[in-house]
């Protein structure tokens, strides 16, 4: 395949539990300073910072510089990061790049469990924007912005409170509870059906999913979809299933675009859920596309060109009938013993596992 798409390599999807580096004020640094913010859209997942911002799947990073590795109380750090900091521990840029280029080599059993970023330059952007940030969350007044208020990541650190005016009723057995708003009810209602009901407006194309995906997906699902260590392969596998181990991709295997799409929509990128908007969403399932030879680079996926298009397998697939069959009728006694004539045979066997019983059992 041939992957003429230019890649842009931004890998800072899980930057570490401390990030502590003391840069000046020049215009050089206020440049790494906007690049590092745009990179750490991707920590945010696990790392909130701004004002209001909280523990999540990592500590918050508000003032690490000042407040130096592993302080923050209310974290359960890894035993093995306690370990490797003293009290009073600082990091410098040396230290510090060492540690996010790859975390487990450079303090083993660390609960960082993310592959690392491989660039220099992006790791010291990085470095320097959360340098930048003081304990309350406050961009300081050695980036272009001067000093202030976190931008709208900051914002979106602090919770959202749905309804909160709407009044409790009294009916009801417990007296508790309200009926659901439209929007909350849209804000859960997102499922897509294979024909596109379901499917938001929008479009994106495989050329816009490239960063999309660079950014947000290739530190588990690789480069190129082919899976980083266990994380699932995306691209490839045509023509495998037939193998002893086929390998299942959505060019080899899934039947519906559909099932990309509210995948990808609904649950990624780990530990960031729901952050892409619907124009991502349609870019990264159109370059997911693309990495299975199932489009040209140029291809633009839609709304309206949504339900067009099939997957190689989807003719593989039947439909859930077991509704029809006898048990799943409650009117019909069920068949407790001697249900099958003649004698029980072995059509397949189980992978790996070895619990098929032998033909003899």
């Amino acid at each position: 395949m041939n992957h003429s798409i230019k890649r842009i390599s931004v890998r800072a999807y899980g930057v570490a539990f401390f990030l502590i580096f003391m840069l000046g004020a020049s215009a050089a640094q206020a440049n790494d300073i906007e690049n590092g913010k745009k990179l750490y859209r991707q920590c945010a997942g696990c790392h909130q910072i701004g004002p209001g911002a909280s523990n999540s799947f990592g500590p918050q990073l508000n003032g690490v510089m000042q407040r130096g590795a592993a302080k923050v109380e209310s974290f359960d750090y890894s035993s093995a990061f306690n370990e490797a900091m003293a009290p009073d521990v600082k990091w410098n840029s040396s230290s510090l790049s060492a540690f996010l280029e790859a975390p487990l080599t450079n303090i083993p059993g660390t609960a960082m469990a993310f592959p690392g970023v491989k660039s220099e330059d992006e790791r010291t952007s990085i470095i320097a924007y959360l340098a930048a940030i003081d304990v309350d969350g406050n961009l300081t007044a050695s980036t272009d912005e001067g000093a202030g208020k976190a931008d709208s990541m900051a914002a979106e650190a602090q919770p959202r409170m749905l309804a909160a005016d709407v009044e409790v009723p009294t009916h009801g057995v417990l007296h508790i509870g309200r009926a659901a708003l439209a929007e909350e009810v849209a804000a859960w209602d997102i499922d897509v059906r294979p024909d596109g009901l379901g499917l938001p407006k929008g479009a994106g194309s495989a050329i816009a999913g490239v960063e999309i995906y660079d950014t947000q997906c290739a530190a588990c699902h690789g480069d190129f979809g082919d899976g980083t260590g266990r994380w699932p392969v995306l691209a490839g596998g045509q023509d495998t299933l037939t193998d002893e181990r086929p390998e299942k991709t959505i060019g080899s295997y899934w039947p519906y675009l559909s099932t990309v799409f509210d995948y990808v929509r609904r649950a990624m990128p780990f530990g960031n859920a729901r952050s892409l908007s619907d124009d991502d969403v349609y870019s990264v399932t159109a370059y997911l596309m693309y990495l299975n030879d199932l489009v040209e680079e140029d291809f633009v996926l839609n709304s309206e060109n949504f339900a067009e298009i099939r997957l190689p397998n989807e003719e593989n697939f039947i439909a859930d009938t077991r509704s029809k069959e006898p048990h799943f009728n409650g009117s019909v006694e069920p068949c407790m013993s001697d249900c099958l004539p003649g004698v029980a045979t072995i059509s397949q066997r189980a992978r790996v596992l070895d619990v098929t019983p032998d033909e003899d059992i």
